[in-house]
């Protein structure tokens, strides 16, 4: 069983920055996939960003390359999510998963999930 626990949402105007956090809680933190996921009002939830601990392979979402940047603190098992030049279009609630094995990025490949932090970019 992993637990997840994501903060660092809020209000900011577009071009602004955040930085999410995630928790994991339980063993084996290496072994896991740690991924990003968004879902804005009426729409599906989607993929942002992900990591496989185990080999620090990284994945982005065309919408955010090269604005979101994922980093580990493996002594916290806690991952974050660097998010800079943001749009309106960022806008949603963001959530932490994860997965045991690769990377992946599919909603339905991630068994554990946060409760979500809210972001909101005015513009």
């Amino acid at each position: 069983q992993v637990q997840l626990v994501e903060s660092g949402g809020g209000l900011v105007q577009a071009g602004g920055s955040l930085r999410l956090s995630c928790v994991a809680s339980g063993r084996a933190f290496r072994m896991l996939t740690m991924g990003w996921f968004r879902q804005a009002p009426g729409k599906e939830r989607e993929f942002v960003a992900a990591v496989w601990l185990s080999n620090s392979n990284i994945y982005y979402a065309d919408s955010v390359k090269g604005r979101f940047t994922i980093s580990i603190d493996n002594a916290k098992n806690t991952i974050y999510l660097e998010m800079n030049s943001l749009k309106p279009e960022d806008t949603a609630v963001y959530y932490c998963a994860s997965r045991r094995g690769s990377l992946k990025a599919e909603v339905g490949e991630y068994a554990y999930w946060g409760q979500g932090t809210q972001v909101t970019v005015s513009s």
